[in-house]
């Protein structure tokens, strides 16, 4: 008699990787437990979009690592305006505009903004390790850093704003993804330089799934230093500055400071 449920030949693959391969099935369907697995992840996706950003706890955490913050809401009012109109979450709200203004002046190579986007989890969970990843980095570039701004209800270009609004000469945004099936808490970090409100995403780089699973912490920090030490040697961002940080020819002050980088 045959086996129920017939074993895909290639089931061994799935060591390497959280991609859904190699299934198995029970006549012609899936079988029910991948089913279920396969449910939970849809709903772990959806629960990451509609999760709140617990800006005041990550605020606290950051405080207590030596990053002092502010927190700006974009005129997204919540969450069904930020999924329905994605143009609102570009936008500062006129409170969280005045806040900014009202900051004394002082013009600062780097703003690191921590934005929601459409995964607080990732936020939650990656924001302050890779934080504490880079902070070596930019004391060997020597950058001056503005408070972090916590955005709620954000899309990456709000940060042109917001840097534009601190005076900054580049502006990080480190930014929730879009929830995968395999990567509810994934990050991205999107690297602007001269930030205002006439940069296209043409003039970005990104650095995207950071998280332990994918992009490490220590990966990504050095990715980003390399960038922008690159980018304040340039003046320039986007797709006329490529990612050639593999490359140890092409590496200045920043080296990894890894072992599984080569450092």
């Amino acid at each position: 008699m045959s086996k129920p449920v017939h074993v895909n030949s290639w089931e061994t693959l799935r060591a390497f990787t959280d991609a859904r391969i190699a299934l198995g099935r029970t006549g012609a369907s899936l079988p029910t437990d991948e089913l279920l697995r396969f449910g939970l992840a849809h709903a772990q996706a959806r629960d990451a979009v509609h999760q709140p950003f617990d800006s005041e706890r990550l605020a606290a955490d950051l405080h207590d690592a030596g990053w002092p913050t502010l927190a700006v809401h974009s005129q997204a009012a919540d969450r069904a305006a930020y999924l329905r109109r994605p143009d609102l979450g570009r936008r500062l709200a006129s409170d969280s505009r005045s806040l900014l203004l009202g900051v004394p002046s002082r013009r600062v190579d780097l703003l690191l903004i921590v934005a929601d986007g459409l995964s607080s989890k990732a936020v939650h969970r990656q924001a302050l390790p890779l934080l504490q990843a880079l902070r070596p980095y930019l004391d060997t570039l020597g950058l001056t850093v503005a408070p972090v701004v916590l955005a709620h209800q954000a899309r990456v270009a709000l940060g042109d704003e917001i840097g534009d609004c601190q005076q900054a000469r580049a502006v990080a945004v480190l930014i929730g993804e879009r929830p995968g099936l395999s990567s509810p808490d994934s990050l991205g970090v999107y690297l602007t330089w001269g930030p205002n409100a006439r940069r296209t995403d043409a003039e970005r780089n990104c650095i995207s799934n950071v998280r332990p699973e994918g992009l490490d912490y220590p990966q990504a920090a050095f990715k980003l230093a390399w960038l922008l030490e690159q980018a304040f040697q340039r003046r320039l961002t986007g797709v006329e500055l490529k990612d050639e940080s593999d490359n140890p020819a092409l590496r200045g002050r920043v080296t990894p400071l890894y072992p599984q980088l080569g450092g």
